[in-house]
């Protein structure tokens, strides 16, 4: 029996109420512990308002739920088919002819269709957020003034301290960033005095220094000096340059390939940003996953003590999820396995999971 456009509708309604249930509570839960963890944090710090702190929270939160949209979907399919379990309405429908297949399909094509919303609209939303709260976390919790940019002119540096900054600038890098290529170092005095500048063929950071080759200190008001070698120091670090790099959160969908091939032609890795990319790319399956995992351990509920075991089912289902994602990223980013299989691993794990376990539970 083919199943009509009005009970796929009917019952498309139903998961997508559940979902937006689920999601809501989770959002609310989540912008509360955040909005807790940012007040201790703030504790102490003049510029760290009450309302700075809130306006982080916002900022982070389309991030976090953009992290809690898979349990949104497992859950809310639970409370959905449990609500339509105990109003007979799905038994009534399995008389009728339906299949698992046909009623689940309203909620398959919903989560299919709110995936793609959600890596190619919501997304970009979400990273700006992000990006926003990040600069704003860096400054005032952190007290970090380091700051960096790359684009296809090559890799920009700025430390700053009381005194006043330098700007560091390099057509090629090498080596992670620890051996910069044709580099200019500018000094400034306060924000805008202009002190010297520094012109080498090659900038070694080591610990606490600058170790430069060839290089040419060039002042406003005499000649210029020439070194073979020379030795300035520096409160940059390797670990601080990696961490200055937008994070692939912080980036838009539409925007990640070009920034992946402008870092990659600068000489870093983009690894990260790259599992990150085929991570989004794979998420709209993974919602479909979560939601046939869903239907797997509500359609036995009982009427006694199906509730227990089917929130049990799903808690475990989440964890399965984190360990699963946990586990392949590091080997995607290690170079251990191809990134795409490691950002698609567990959507796929999942979707056979799901699969299997409603052919082992349903005729249909």
């Amino acid at each position: 029996m083919r199943q009509s456009l009005t009970l796929s509708l009917y019952f498309g309604r139903h998961f997508f109420a559940a979902i937006l249930t689920v999601l809501t509570v989770l959002a609310v839960l989540a912008f509360s512990f955040d909005t807790v963890e940012l007040l201790r944090r703030a504790s102490g710090r003049a510029d760290a308002s009450l309302g700075l702190v809130l306006e982080m929270s916002v900022l982070k939160l389309p991030s976090l739920m953009t992290k809690l949209f898979p349990f949104a979907v497992l859950f809310g399919g639970m409370l959905a088919l449990s609500r339509l379990t105990r109003s007979q309405e799905l038994t009534v429908s399995r008389a009728a002819g339906v299949s698992v297949w046909q009623f689940l399909f309203p909620g398959i094509a919903l989560s299919l269709l709110l995936g793609v919303f959600l890596v190619t609209v919501y997304n970009p939303l979400s990273a700006a957020m992000l990006s926003r709260y990040e600069n704003i976390d860096a400054k005032v919790m952190r007290g970090r003034t380091s700051m960096l940019a790359v684009s296809s002119g090559g890799l920009w540096l700025r430390e700053a301290d009381a005194n006043g900054q330098v700007v560091v600038h390099a057509l090629r890098v090498a080596q992670q960033g620890v051996e910069l290529r044709d580099a200019i170092l500018f000094y400034y005095e306060g924000r805008d005095k202009f002190v010297k500048r520094i012109d080498a063929a090659v900038a070694l950071l080591e610990a606490g220094q600058w170790r430069l080759q060839k290089a040419v200190v060039s002042y406003p008001d005499r000649a210029a000096e020439r070194h073979e070698l020379l030795t300035v120091p520096t409160t940059l670090t390797f670990d601080r340059i990696q961490e200055s790099f937008a994070s692939p959160a912080t980036i838009s969908f539409w925007e990640l390939p070009s920034f992946i091939s402008t870092l990659e032609n600068a000489g870093f890795s983009a690894m990260r940003h790259r599992l990150h990319f085929y991570t989004l790319l794979a998420s709209p399956v993974l919602l479909c996953a979560m939601l046939l995992i869903a239907a797997s351990f509500s359609l036995r509920l009982t009427r006694r003590g199906g509730i227990g075991a089917m929130l049990a089912g799903g808690v475990a289902a989440g964890f399965l999820l984190y360990f699963t994602v946990e586990l392949m990223q590091p080997f995607g980013l290690n170079g251990t396995l191809p990134v795409p299989l490691a950002a698609w691993a567990p959507t796929v794990v999942f979707v056979m999971l799901g699969i299997s376990l409603l052919f082992h539970l349903e005729d249909g």
